[in-house]
């Protein structure tokens, strides 16, 4: 059973973990270096729990002792308890969830672990938005998706912002980086994946007409928000593939477009033509 320490200082060195939250650049740098992440909210506090992710410490304030009191009560690292203004000081911001968890990091699996077991996998490429992150991951898990690989310069999965928009879904879908941009994407396709670019250029072929979720393996390629896949990431692709558009709009956000495209990769689903046949 955890020990709830009462802490009053901001400047507390215990409380170090979670200083300065708000400072992007900072925390992009820290984190991964020393291993930790932070789990905002009594529900993602649960799930990275819950995925094996072993806890540092909380930081809690005094009324949600009692809703978290299971969880002190299994785990054994230590509760620092503060008021809600101290919590501001130290974190830069104000702790509307009333409930922070500071978490250690696993070692990222490699690549071709998850492909070896994978049938529908994302990748991303320099997709370095914290929200565009979270809002895919949320959505690779709530359909399906295998497993996500990252470009190098592909935003940290597991950074505050992006964990709280997955809502811990990051916890669910392994991922790794693809440490050699974009050569690395062959190792993708000599593991029996076809690599499917996502694009919303008119030469692609509607998404639906490919049919992906009758492929045996598909990798999903996402570029960044504007941007899109480089010409290097889209020359590599085997095929391009685009969401047919209405109303004049010319593409979707990101994590909307990665939503779609996700549902028509699913496995099993039927296609245009043999719904047809069978209405």
């Amino acid at each position: 059973m955890a020990d709830i320490i009462t802490v009053d200082d901001p400047d507390d060195p215990r409380l170090r973990d979670y200083t300065g939250l708000t400072d992007v650049e900072l925390r992009r740098r820290r984190e991964p270096a020393e291993g930790l992440f932070i789990a905002e909210g009594e529900k993602v506090i649960r799930r990275a729990k819950h995925a094996g992710y072993e806890m540092r410490s909380m930081l809690l304030s005094a009324k949600w002792v009692d809703v978290m009191r299971d969880v002190i009560d299994e785990v054994p690292a230590p509760v620092y308890a503060v008021d809600p203004g101290l919590a501001e000081r130290v974190t830069g911001y104000h702790v509307h969830r009333g409930a922070l968890a500071s978490m250690q990091r696993k070692p990222l699996p490699e690549a071709g672990e998850l492909l070896a077991s994978a049938r529908r996998v994302v990748v991303m490429e320099a997709v370095n938005d914290h929200t565009n992150i979270g809002a895919i991951f949320r959505s690779a898990a709530a359909l399906g998706m295998d497993a996500v690989l990252l470009s190098p310069d592909c935003a940290d999965p597991l950074y505050r912002r992006s964990v709280k928009v997955s809502m811990g879904a990051v916890f669910s879908v392994p991922y790794a980086r693809l440490e050699q941009w974009p050569r690395s994407l062959e190792t993708v396709r000599e593991a029996g994946f076809k690599l499917l670019a996502l694009t919303p250029d008119e030469k692609a072929t509607a998404i639906d007409e490919a049919a992906p979720h009758r492929l045996e393996r598909a990798a999903l390629m996402l570029g960044a928000e504007g941007d899109g896949l480089s010409r290097q990431a889209l020359v590599a692709a085997d095929e391009w593939v685009r969401i047919p558009m209405a109303h004049g709009v010319d593409s979707l956000n990101v994590g909307a477009a990665a939503a779609v495209a996700f549902y028509a990769v699913a496995t099993g689903r039927p296609g245009p033509r043999e719904t047809a046949r069978s209405a």
